[in-house]
């Protein structure tokens, strides 16, 4: 065999093993037909299959994927029809299954999400549909992971995109949210009204309270001051007599020092005596021995003449 033939045929082989060298990338599966019966997965990593007898049948990415729907017609129990789309995550755990499971996945999941959401707004109302959006993607994701596994596909999460009931019905609504709002003002400002008219009836209590309050300390201080006036007009005239009792006391003392008898201590009383009895006293209080007074004042009188 010439040179040349062995280098072109050594050529040729590993220009099909050059050629039938794959490389798989990372969150791919590859799947794998000989003579075209399934054969295995490739992960990731590099493979070499045969030549002319081994074929890559599918690409399978297995990150999780984002399905949003177009909005699909709902009938609700009461008969109220509505649009609802929704979004479905779903993930490819098994390549094989994926592959020879079900033709045309995605659009076995969009049918099946479909007829799912029918079935479930169905059982529910108007109001119920628009406020149970967490049912709604509980018993979806529930029935359609369910229905996929035979396909090898999990659907993590399924979400109610948008509902969008018909015009008269948003426009009912409209209204009615407008009336509540309403309503809801109404009540706000009567119960600020309300907290008005407490606060201030209880300004005028607490008001009435400290005048009250004012007007008893006042009392009480106007009979103090008054107490204490008494107190000290009561010490003056204690005082004062004090005095009085201690100028006839030094002047009695005086009279005894001078010499004087009883005679003239009882002329100094009748003097006293006149000179009260022409002043402002009412009651005069005469004393005893009145009439050796008297006595007294004859024999003075008898002795002047002389």
């Amino acid at each position: 065999m010439p040179t040349y033939v062995f280098i072109a045929i050594i050529l040729v082989v590993m220009l099909l093993i050059i050629k039938n060298i794959r490389i798989v990338p990372q969150s791919y599966a590859f799947i794998i037909e000989r003579l075209g019966a399934y054969a295995t997965t490739w992960q990731t990593g590099i493979h070499v299959k045969l030549p002319f007898l081994d074929k890559v049948a599918n690409k399978v990415s297995l990150k999780e994927k984002v399905l949003d729907f177009p909005p699909q017609p709902v009938i609700t129990k009461d008969n109220v029809t509505m649009k609802i789309d929704t979004v479905v995550y779903m993930q490819i755990t098994d390549p094989k299954l994926y592959t020879y499971g079900v033709e045309n996945p995605i659009t076995a999941i969009e049918t099946l999400s479909s007829t799912t959401l029918r079935n479930i707004i169905g059982e529910l109302e108007l109001d119920a549909t628009l406020t149970s959006r967490d049912v709604i993607n509980t018993k979806m994701r529930s029935i359609l992971d369910e229905a996929t596994d035979p396909w090898g596909i999990k659907v993590n999460r399924v979400e109610v995109k948008n509902i969008m009931p018909p015009e008269a019905i948003r426009e009912a609504m409209e209204k009615q949210m407008r009336a509540e709002r309403e309503r809801r003002e109404k009540i706000l400002i009567a119960e600020g009204q309300k907290q008005s008219d407490i606060l201030v009836a209880e300004g005028k209590k607490q008001s009435k309270i400290l005048e009250a309050e004012a007007a008893k300390q006042a009392r009480i201080l106007e009979a103090e001051a008054e107490k204490e006036a008494k107190i000290r007009k009561a010490e003056g005239e204690a005082q004062a007599i004090k005095e009085v009792q201690q100028a006839t006391a030094e002047g009695l003392k005086m009279i005894k020092e001078a010499g004087a008898d009883e005679s003239v201590i009882k002329l100094r009383s009748l003097e006293t005596m006149e000179k009260a009895a022409n002043g402002q006293a009412t009651k005069i209080i005469v004393p005893a021995d009145f009439q050796n007074l008297a006595g007294v004042v004859s024999a003075i009188s008898e002795i002047t003449k002389k």
